[in-house]
């Protein structure tokens, strides 16, 4: 009774250290592929649904909009509302501009960052949107060169830009708020013309590392 048999023996095969370590590498790419999925395709797809949304409700609140004294006149918008349109021509960008920058603005379009000016007024009028994911509207805003055009369009008024300084040729700290001052870079100037900024991230990862592209109001029309 004490003994065992050959045929109840129960044998123990050892799982190989390699395979375990294959395994969980294995799962780790799928978890990474998945996260990189999601980020890049899940996020795009959802982020466009809602900027289509968005630009179509934008261009609805245009039709009829009555014209008001002085073609670059922008009412001060409504928090994490979509506002107004960008246009990029070059780079065939239209997108709505919701006034806010917080990330579920940034979802839904470009965002306008609070406390810069409005569209057409002297000061710097501040807008940002992603580069890679979450609708991506500035994927190819680096390809921009100087003297391109950016427009803004508002309820009244048509505002074209001119690209200055190019998005390609300017890398800034995430902390560098200095781009967003009302002349950009010159804190105790006091601005007499209407600029635009446009951030977004330079690399494809998260980095601190912001491509900016300064423009500057060349041809104000009333609607």
């Amino acid at each position: 009774m004490g003994s065992v048999s050959g045929k109840g023996r129960r044998m123990r095969r050892r799982v190989s250290p390699l395979l375990v370590v294959l395994v969980a590498a294995l799962v780790a790419v799928i978890a990474v592929a998945g996260v990189i999925g999601w980020q890049f395709i899940g996020t795009n797809l959802i982020a466009q649904q809602a900027t289509a949304k968005e630009l179509s409700a934008v261009r609805s609140s245009f039709e009829g909009a009555s014209a008001i004294e002085g073609a670059g006149a922008a009412e001060q918008p409504v928090s994490h509302r979509a506002t107004w349109l960008l246009r990029i021509p070059r780079i065939d960008v239209e997108v709505p501009v919701i006034a806010g920058v917080e990330p579920g603005d940034l979802n839904r379009g470009v965002g306008w960052y609070p406390g810069s000016a409005l569209p057409g007024q002297v000061g710097n009028c501040a807008i940002a949107g992603y580069r890679f994911s979450n609708g991506e509207p500035f994927r190819r805003l680096l390809e921009l060169k100087v003297g391109d055009q950016i427009i803004i369009e508002t309820p009244t008024a048509v505002l074209t830009y001119s690209l200055i300084s190019a998005p390609g040729d300017l890398t800034v700290g995430r902390n560098d708020s200095w781009v967003l001052d009302p002349v950009p870079g010159r804190p105790d100037e006091v601005p007499t013309q209407a600029h635009l900024t446009l951030t977004t991230a330079e690399d494809v990862v998260d980095s601190d590392d912001i491509a900016v592209g300064f423009a500057t109001l060349t041809t104000p029309e009333k609607k």
